[in-house]
């Protein structure tokens, strides 16, 4: 597949990763659809972004990802909008830090809503339209953590983990027509309120010493997307080798 004219659901696509993903996409030429639930300033203004940089076509789509119904409005908007969906990006995520012994049922639940019952119930709308044009490729963004969780996160490893054993599911859910994949990013945009102590600690924590880019991930993206049409239920880490330090 081509990421030219190529249409990308993007979630979560208005800041952070996400926005790097639709910036790297529409520069290749893909038409960009940009989901966000509360920035709908930032997401106006990268639409804007894109359409002008790059004569792209980008529309800004709104849907709170913890209401089922939204996510069924959304996948049918896109489809009528653009007609088609070639890639669809589950990138919106939340990450709170939930210590053991405090975890609220809210918080579980927060967690496994956006972090997994979303891209389920959105791959399960997108990915049957995609089936029927007979061809189409889903990409989640998980994390490392997801095969080897860490302390006082457990609501998010435990929703990181579903999603990886969601990619595998997936894959064999939607095959032949459509490929599912899934990066598991390391620290490539840390949380803003980290203070240097932190972010020194987690860089010390990969093998290679360093911190990662948003741009290393929407790397990833485009080779899921273009690199290959032969790799279907993968797990690709990027994440400088924290998985295995």
């Amino acid at each position: 597949m081509h990421i030219s004219d190529s249409v990308v659901l993007i979630t979560g696509a208005a800041r952070r990763v996400g926005r790097v993903i639709a910036l790297t996409l529409a520069s290749k030429g893909a038409k960009i659809a940009i989901h966000y639930n509360f920035s709908g300033s930032e997401a106006k203004a990268l639409a804007r972004e894109l359409s002008g940089k790059y004569g792209t076509q980008a529309v800004p789509f709104q849907a709170d990802l913890n209401r089922t119904a939204q996510i069924q409005r959304l996948a049918s908007q896109v489809l009528k909008k653009f007609g088609s969906v070639d890639v669809l990006v589950n990138s919106a995520s939340i990450y709170n830090k939930t210590p053991f012994g405090t975890i609220t049922e809210k918080e579980w639940e927060s967690h496994l809503d956006i972090n997994l019952k979303a891209p389920f119930f959105l791959s399960q709308a997108i990915g049957k339209a995609m089936q029927k044009k007979g061809r189409g490729k889903i990409i989640n963004l998980c994390d490392w953590s997801g095969l080897r969780p860490y302390s006082g996160y457990i609501p998010y490893c435990i929703s990181k983990g579903g999603l990886i054993t969601l990619t595998y599911a997936l894959a064999k859910a939607l095959a032949p027509q459509v490929q599912v994949n899934a990066i598991l990013p390391g620290p490539v945009l840390l949380p803003e309120q980290f203070n240097s102590s932190q972010r020194r600690a987690i860089q010390e924590a990969t093998l290679l010493k360093k911190l990662g880019s948003p741009k290393d991930i929407a790397n990833a993206v485009a080779f899921f997307i273009e690199g290959s049409d032969f790799i279907t239920g993968a797990t690709l880490p990027v994440d400088g080798g924290r998985l295995i330090a």
